[in-house]
């Protein structure tokens, strides 16, 4: 299966241009990354975010075999995978030399970074009484300095369309929204670390 850009371009002429290339599991984990890095890193760094190859889930040898046989011909090519650590069976594969690094979130999901309470009360309009979001919030959720169990939450069902969050307020959560309603200092060590690496490839 030859991955395209989210343009429809070949990557071997997408990496000609930048020479980073970033690999994620999924369209909802690139809009994500790229709300996030509107606010925190250069606008060089947010297009690389935005031309990232979806893998079509937690498929590091894809991006392996990918970089193979359509980037590791091309001058200065590099690239940067970033994984769901889901249950933590499985470590990511050996580059094999070539210039590809893994990534793996520290929690569960890419979704864990946003149970921000605050977040999700600007991203769908919460009014300050309404107390319904807080309730929900302290059944499911963990101590916020408990981070082991913040490792192993399923954040991805507590925010799902029929999840505990979503039903709580009575109306979809519209994930990537509450990305960009999330503030610099909202944002877990995870996510600027990611960001920061994404900067530093480029370099």
């Amino acid at each position: 299966m030859l991955l395209l850009d989210s343009g429809g371009a070949p990557q071997r002429q997408r990496a000609a241009a930048e020479p980073l290339t970033l690999y994620v599991e999924g369209p909802r984990d690139r809009s994500i990354l790229r709300a996030w890095a509107q606010r925190l890193i250069s606008q060089r760094a947010t297009r690389v975010i935005g031309d990232a190859v979806i893998l079509g889930g937690r498929q590091p040898l894809r991006a392996l075999d990918h970089f193979e046989r359509h980037l590791a011909g091309v001058p200065g090519a590099r690239a940067l995978c970033v994984l769901d650590r889901d249950d933590g069976s499985s470590a990511p594969p050996d580059p094999n030399g070539f210039d590809l690094e893994f990534f793996t979130w520290g929690r569960r999901h890419i979704e864990s970074y946003l149970v921000v309470p605050a977040a999700i009360r600007r991203a769908i309009g919460v009014p300050a009484h309404d107390r319904r979001l807080e309730r929900a919030i302290e059944r499911e959720l963990p101590d916020p300095d408990d981070e082991l169990a913040w490792r192993e939450l399923d954040a991805k069902r507590l925010l799902a369309p029929q999840g505990a969050l979503t039903r709580a307020v009575g109306r979809p959560l519209p994930l990537s929204r509450i990305a960009r309603a999330t503030r610099a200092d909202e944002l877990h060590d995870d996510v600027h670390a990611l960001l920061a690496r994404v900067e530093a490839r480029l370099r």
